[in-house]
Order: C-alpha cells, then sequence, then structure tokens
C-alpha cells in the first residue's frame, strides 16, 4: 500500500539501527523525503558490534559442538601418524581468524543495509544527531563534529540504540576487564572467563565461549539463569552448563573487578574472590539518549532516560517516534524494527497495527537456545492467567533422536475451556525458528485444535509442536470467565 500527498512528506531520523533503518525505507516507500543521521554505520551497534557479530560467534561455537559430538552419531574423525596408526585429532579454534570473519560480515551486512537505503533515495548524514526542537534534526559531521547540518522535518524518529553499562568499580579497560562490545580484540580464547551477569547477554556469551573450550565462571546475583525466563528452561540451561563444565555462582553479587596484569580478580559481595584471565560485564546497558535535545524538545523519559513511548512508538511529543532500545519497550532488534515502521505508518497515515507486548516472539541464543511468547506458565502460577500448559520432551521426538538431541522440550500454553493459545515456550536447537507457528497462533488466536490439524513433516522437530497441541485436545471447562 502506498501513501499520497499534496507534497512531500519530510522525514527526520536519528540512529540507522534496526529501528531507523526500517524507519527511513517504510517512510521512502510511502513517498516521504527522508534524511537519516548515523554515526557509527547504517545498522547501528546493533549490526557493527552487538546482534550480528554475536549471533555469528555463537554459529561458531555451535559448529565446534556439532563437531565433538559427530562420534556419538557414529561419525569418527583421525588422522595417522608417520606409521599408519590413527590419531584423533582436537577441535581448535582460531579465535583471531573467527573475529575476523564475523566483523566482516557485520561490516557486509552494513554495507548492504546501507546500498539499500540509497536505492530507496533515502539521503543518510554521517554524523552525530541531535533534536533541535520538535521540527529538525542538527547532525554533527566534519573532522571533531565540527560542521553542522542542519535538516528540518515534519516528522521526527529517534532510534540511538543503547550501551552497555558500565560500573565505577568494574571500568572495562579493553584487555581484561571487557563489555561485550569488546570481546572481538580477543586473538586467542581466554583461559578463564568470567561473565558477571546472568542475563540473556551473560548466558549467551557464557555458553559460546564454553563450547569454544574456555573455562567459563558465571556470577548470578538470582537464584537461577535468565531471571525471569521460564524456570523449566533456565533448568535445562543450568544442566547443560553443568555437563560442560561452566561453574555458576548462584546468588552471588559482583561488587568489584580488578586486572591483575596478567588476569583478573573479581571479587563478591560476601567477600570471596574469583581469580580468571577475563572478565565480561555484562551487567545491562543504558539509553544512549543524554545530550540529543530530549527534553528541549519536550520528549518525555524516564529516570533511566529510556524513551517514553506508545503501542504506536509516539513520543510525548505528537509529530516525534521513537523506536529500539532506547525507548520504554521490549529491547529486541525485531521490536525495533517493527516500531520503527508502526511509527511511519502511524506519522502518515497508513494503517497500523499497534505493537502488543504478549505477541512478540523471543529468543535467547544459548545451545540449547530458549524461544517464547506470549503468555507463559509462570503467569498461571500467579492468576494472572487462566490457563492450561502441556510440556513434551524433545527427546521423545523421533527427529531429535536421529539428530542425538537429548535436552529441550515444547510448552504450550492455552486458555482454559476454549483450547486457544496464548503462549509457549521451545527449548531445543533452531527454537528461534521452532516457535513461528506458536508465534502465529497467539497472532491469530488460533485453538489447539486448529493447529494441530495442520500437516507437519515426519519426522521434524516442528512435529513435536503439534504432538502438544494435540495431547491438549481435552481441555478442562474454565470455572471462571475467561479475561
Amino acid at each position: 500500500m502506498s501513501a499520497s500527498f499534496e507534497s512531500a512528506q519530510r522525514v527526520a531520523i536519528i540512529g540507522g539501527g534496526p529501528g531507523g533503518y526500517e524507519a527511513a525505507l517504510a517512510a521512502a516507500q510511502l513517498g516521504a523525503e527522508v534524511t537519516l543521521v548515523e554515526r557509527a554505520g547504517v545498522g547501528g551497534s546493533a549490526v557493527i558490534t552487538d546482534v550480528v557479530p554475536s549471533k555469528s560467534l555463537i554459529a561458531t561455537a555451535d559448529a565446534a559442538v556439532a563437531i565433538a559430538g559427530a562420534s556419538d552419531l557414529g561419525v569418527q574423525l583421525f588422522a595417522k601418524d608417520g606409521t599408519g596408526k590413527p590419531l584423533q585429532p582436537q577441535v581448535a579454534i582460531n579465535l583471531a581468524a573467527v573475529n575476523k570473519r564475523l566483523l566482516s560480515l557485520a561490516r557486509q551486512q552494513s554495507d548492504d543495509m546501507r546500498a539499500s537505503l540509497v536505492s530507496a533515495g533515502v539521503r543518510i548524514i554521517s554524523g552525530h544527531g541531535r533534536l533541535d526542537g520538535p521540527g529538525a534534526v542538527v547532525a554533527s559531521t566534519g573532522p571533531g563534529g565540527t560542521d553542522f547540518d542542519r535538516v528540518e522535518a515534519d516528522t521526527l524518529v529517534v532510534s540511538v540504540g543503547a550501551s552497555p553499562r558500565q560500573l565505577a568499580t568494574a571500568k572495562p579497560d579493553g584487555e581484561r576487564i571487557l563489555t561485550w562490545t569488546q570481546l572481538y580484540d580477543m586473538k586467542t580464547i581466554p583461559e578463564h572467563l568470567i561473565v558477571v551477569g546472568s542475563g540473556v547477554t551473560g548466558a549467551e556469551f557464557a555458553s559460546a565461549y564454553m563450547n569454544l573450550g574456555a573455562k567459563v565462571t558465571l556470577v548470578s546475583s538470582r537464584d537461577q539463569v535468565l531471571p525471569g525466563e521460564d524456570a523449566d528452561a533456565a533448568a535445562v540451561l543450568e544442566k547443560v552448563f553443568a555437563r560442560g563444565g561452566m561453574t555458576l555462582l548462584a546468588k552471588a553479587r559482583a561488587e568489584r573487578a580488578e586486572n591483575t596484569g596478567d588476569g583478573v580478580r573479581v571479587t563478591l559481595a560476601d567477600g570471596r574472590t574469583i581469580e580468571g584471565s577475563h572478565c565480561l560485564m555484562a551487567v545491562g546497558s543504558i539509553p544512549n539518549t543524554a545530550g540529543i535535545g530530549l527534553e528541549e524538545a519536550g520528549v518525555e523519559t524516564t529516570e533511566s532516560g529510556h524513551i517514553r513511548v506508545n503501542r504506536v512508538a509516539r513520543t510525548s511529543v505528537p509529530n516525534i517516534y521513537a523506536a529500539g532500545d532506547c525507548t520504554t519497550f521490549v529491547p529486541l532488534a525485531s521490536v525495533a524494527s517493527m516500531q520503527g515502521r508502526t511509527g511511519i505508518f502511524h506519522a502518515l497515515g497508513d494503517v497500523v497495527i499497534p505493537l502488543e507486548q504478549r505477541r512478540i516472539a523471543a529468543n535467547i541464543f544459548t545451545a540449547p537456545e530458549i524461544a517464547t511468547v506470549g503468555w507463559q506458565e509462570k503467569d498461571i502460577r500467579d492468576g494472572a492467567i487462566n490457563g492450561v500448559v502441556c510440556k513434551l520432551p524433545l527427546a521423545a521426538n523421533p527427529r531429535a533422536k536421529m539428530m542425538g538431541i537429548k535436552d529441550g522440550f515444547v510448552k504450550i500454553i492455552a486458555r482454559e475451556g476454549s483450547g486457544t493459545v496464548i503462549g509457549g515456550t521451545i527449548v531445543g536447537p533452531r527454537a528461534s525458528d521452532l516457535i513461528y507457528p506458536i508465534a502465529i497462533a497467539v497472532e491469530r488466536r488460533l485453538t489447539v485444535d486448529q493447529v494441530s490439524r495442520v500437516f507437519t513433516v515426519y519426522p521434524s522437530l516442528s512435529g513435536s509442536v503439534t504432538d502438544a497441541m494435540r495431547a491438549m485436545h481435552v481441555i478442562e471447562p474454565a470455572t471462571e470467565d475467561e479475561d
């Protein structure tokens, strides 16, 4: 669908990450005159230093695990010595080559995205952008940001992302104490990586480096890995971590990290210390909203600096929208992209469907992966929703047996009485792909019977989804009115 205007609408966007990129493409498609200001490169940190390189690293770790576990499937690798005696080779990781490749992939993705914008007619300014009131953007360009380019616009979009949070007692130095954006400078696998923080970022990197051969200690201030996630999923991941040799310190708060010259020392709140070769600080992020003119333009923010937005990505100023990790919405690249498109559709009068958090599919790229959508089992226990749960182990699936998959499960959440699918969790390889049919069911309000009637390939991992749906054919009527 396209829109026509008496005169071209002017759209200015600060930040070329997933939100800004999609906003620019959508605006150009609708015939607007679009200017994008980006300081790091199209794609932003999500592409250049975060999502693309980190998931590329995880893919390498998955390949290493597949090679190491091939013997379970009857595949054995041998080399011969001078006498013809077979030797079993070791799996070796050339981290310098790995990091060079993944940073190259990130830059290539950024270049491809830039080319798409140029092809769509988007004007791109390389520089630091800030709001100049509610009707213009000023871009600082040139050496040292000494040159300025002012762009007036009818609609403005702020998509400036977020940066790793830093603790005063554990300042990253880029050598031994690192943020996740600094990991890619390492030339060799760390001898002993201490990961502080057991949220999504901490768990993903702990999983990856364990599978790449590093000794890993994961420091968690909570009683489980991935606090707030499905407890069964966290338990599977903790079991896999323990089996892989990882040390998990639960209910342990890190107070200090020091570079000792040839290693790091992490001090916990209870006085214990941990010695390692490197330390990854994964303690959250802060929005890049300081000093970009939000207050002067009248845009409301939270105490943490996040921009308040509604379900169509609109801020407190009617013609200013915001997308991505700098907002109060869910910090996911896919959400940022959807916010960017939704905001532009709303601003330019196209059809818009307000975002609903309960319909967002999310994935944690550990090994195994953990994918979720909609309501979860804890919501039923907490009394937030009337629902029933069906959980099937992935190991019972015939394709999983063929592939040697031992860990994971499919869990479906449905309403009592109607059987409408309202959520799900999948733990296993490629859970990020397997969650899709459940996400469709949640979005389209399908029942377990409707989903179970869809044919799946036999044998396939997706068959576990329909198996779980079929197992819920008889759902006891709700004792109270449905929400």
